[in-house]
């Protein structure tokens, strides 16, 4: 029906039973069914639903969906029907007439407000049930025995909304609160975690519902380690679901994805350092499309910078950014002071357009995350790794300086210590620059920040395996036991942010990373949570081959955060500083002209021998082993599959 006439047969029901309400204790009262005579009683008998009504449309209560009343709509109607009954008695004491006893205007108030509730629930419950026998008439599946683990209120409120949909049958709770032991939630008992493999092996459950909030990480992290080696489905709410206070039902469960078991518990932001320098300012982000600089743009944008420049070499990228800004902004309060978002193409060695950029928009913070990062492509094309990487870093800081800049700050990586590459060189010259520049002069505070990988991150392991498993393997390997760090985009780019707001000048900031993973584990695990098995030697009837490729060139097995030993805490509990050597500007300079006149020639040994002699430790495609400070070794115990 349409919705206008599902409310009129609504209003006409309430009609009815606001009548049934006033005339039962009416009746009771009077000894009789009759009305007593007068126009003056009928008009007040005639009034009291009229006004119950009329406060009802008023207080919106035609206006909540009937199939999803809950609290607040009862709350509605016993308010509007308390108001309205108020009303009537006064009006009824007014009128002076006799016909209607006083005695039953508080019974007409309590009537009617249970009849209107009732009426509501009891048609929830036949749409409820009629859409149920549709779903089950529909897909003639019977109920799969289910365990849910966590008996806290998301996982009352998940064991609600299964039962409503009937297509699973739980039969136990999980919880690791003694107090919940041997007692029942919702009808079904709780069990401690000692007894999920036995439940597993005597009731054969096909699925188990992880219902833990997102204050219980750890805890989550850890049993979904233990239940990825049981043989049994797993299914997770989303992490925010314990914040919100949006409907938790069974279309929020979701697989068990790689991030849950790699993702770290989270450390709340200091919303001061994260301000600091980005509210009112003018903010510049390069290579504002790529993975970190799009996430730079995100958290900026939310601390309300006067401007923001998107400063982008690749075109699509900068449209796609660009859009995501707009629309974001477009969300944020009307009175809210939106910043300006400026989209510019182009690139950061080019001199011209950087001091103009810096100039026109008077960029007070600059947040240099442009960079070629994929050390097989820049191996392969070493000048442009150079040109843009370097060269460019060496552009923008100059410019930075001359233009007055408050605060640049260089996003790094691990693979500028000790690098085998061209591409992990490259970002040493860059943070060579920044140092340089910072010991040079005092008006620019220049730092770098340094971290690891980033999960989910453009040419990422993570995508590329879930690619290769969608296509049915095999997963690509480069040797057993290369190891990598890693942590979230979105945790990277707070810290960055964070970090650069301590900087005094001339530091090198560290990111705490955790511990390494072992790439060949985290393969294998993929497969896992992806429902197959792996195909070898013991398993030749598996789903998914791993193959190991051999290491690319420049490539290393371990990499490494920390140049020297020197490190220092700071007042972030992950974030360290680090005193890292450099060359005086002038030293560096020279070195940068030799680097141009070695591409200008296209003389590669020329190059990388100016690599050797700058960056400490460079060893062009030496091998694999670390250097010293190394956090893994191949001889130590395989290492966790979880960053801690």
């Amino acid at each position: 029906m349409p919705r206008y006439h599902k409310r009129a047969v609504l209003i006409v029901v309430d009609a009815v039973l606001l009548i049934i309400a006033l005339r039962l204790p009416m009746a009771i009262r009077l000894g009789h069914l009759d009305v007593p005579e007068g126009e003056g009683t009928w008009a007040l008998v005639l009034a009291a639903p009229l006004i119950t009504l009329a406060i009802l449309w008023r207080f919106n209560v035609y206006r909540v969906v009937t199939r999803f009343v809950g609290y607040r709509g009862a709350s509605q109607i016993g308010l509007a029907v308390g108001l309205s009954t108020l009303i009537w008695a006064l009006l009824v004491f007014l009128s002076g007439q006799n016909g209607i006893p006083r005695s039953i205007i508080i019974p007409y108030g309590i009537l009617g407000t249970l009849f209107l509730i009732a009426v509501r629930y009891a048609i929830k419950a036949i749409l409820n049930s009629a859409d149920i026998m549709t779903a089950r008439e529909y897909t003639r599946v019977p109920p799969r025995p289910t365990l849910i683990y966590g008996a806290g209120r998301l996982g009352i409120e998940l064991l609600n909304n299964v039962r409503r949909a009937r297509d699973r049958d739980i039969i136990a709770f999980i919880d690791s609160s003694p107090t919940l032991w041997r007692q029942y939630a919702g009808g079904v008992k709780v069990y401690p975690p000692s007894r999920l493999a036995t439940l597993i092996e005597s009731e054969a459950p096909c699925e188990v519902l992880v219902a833990l909030p997102g204050s219980q990480r750890q805890e989550r992290r850890e049993v979904l380690k233990e239940l990825e080696k049981l043989p049994v489905t797993v299914k997770v709410l989303p992490a925010y679901e314990d914040f919100t206070s949006g409907h938790v039902g069974v279309n929020s469960l979701r697989n068990v994805d790689v991030n849950d078991l790699l993702g770290r518990d989270p450390v709340m932001p200091r919303p001061e350092l994260l301000a600091r320098n980005t509210r009112g300012k003018s903010v510049l982000v390069t290579g504002a499309g790529g993975s970190i600089g799009s996430e730079l743009v995100h958290q900026v944008v939310w601390q309300l910078p006067r401007l923001l420049v998107l400063l982008e070499i690749s075109e699509p990228a900068l449209y796609k950014i660009d859009m995501e800004i707009r629309d974001a902004l477009a969300k944020l309060p009307e009175d809210a002071a939106r910043p300006r978002v400026v989209p510019v193409l182009g690139s950061v060695s080019d001199e011209r357009l950087v001091n103009a950029l810096l100039s026109e928009h008077r960029v007070e913070t600059i947040y240099h995350a442009a960079a070629y990062k994929h050390v097989p492509m820049v191996e392969s094309n070493p000048t442009a790794g150079i040109i843009n990487n370097a060269l460019g870093t060496l552009v923008i800081a100059k410019a930075a300086v001359r233009n007055r800049v408050e605060r640049f700050v260089l996003i790094s990586t691990d693979k500028a210590v000790r690098p085998t590459n061209v591409m992990g060189a490259s970002k040493r010259l860059s943070e060579l620059v920044v140092q340089a520049e910072a010991a040079s002069q005092s008006g620019t505070v220049f730092t770098a920040v340094r971290f690891g990988n980033v999960l989910d991150s453009s040419g990422s392991v993570v995508p590329l395996f879930r690619k290769q498993i969608a296509d049915g393997g095999p997963l690509t390997v480069t040797h057993p036991d290369v190891v990598r760090y890693f942590m979230s985009i979105h945790e990277a780019a707070e810290l960055v942010i964070q970090a650069g707001a301590m900087a005094t000048g001339g530091e090198v900031f560290v990111l705490q990373m955790g511990e390494p993973v072992r790439i060949l584990d985290l393969a294998r695990l993929m497969v896992r949570l992806s429902n197959r098995e792996i195909r070898d030697d013991k398993n030749p009837d598996g789903d998914i081959e791993i193959s190991f490729t051999g290491l690319r060139p420049g490539e290393k097995l371990y990499e490494e955060l920390l140049i020297g030993a020197s490190t220092k805490p700071t007042e972030h509990q992950r974030i360290y500083k680090s005193d890292e050597p450099f060359l005086p500007l002038k030293d560096l300079e020279r070195e940068f002209d030799l680097l141009m006149l070695a591409i200008e020639a296209e003389d590669m040994i020329a190059l990388k021998r100016v690599l050797t002699r700058v960056v400490e430790g460079y060893q062009p495609e030496s091998g694999a082993k670390p250097g010293k400070g190394a956090h893994q070794s191949p001889d130590q115990e395989p290492i966790s599959q979880t960053i801690h």
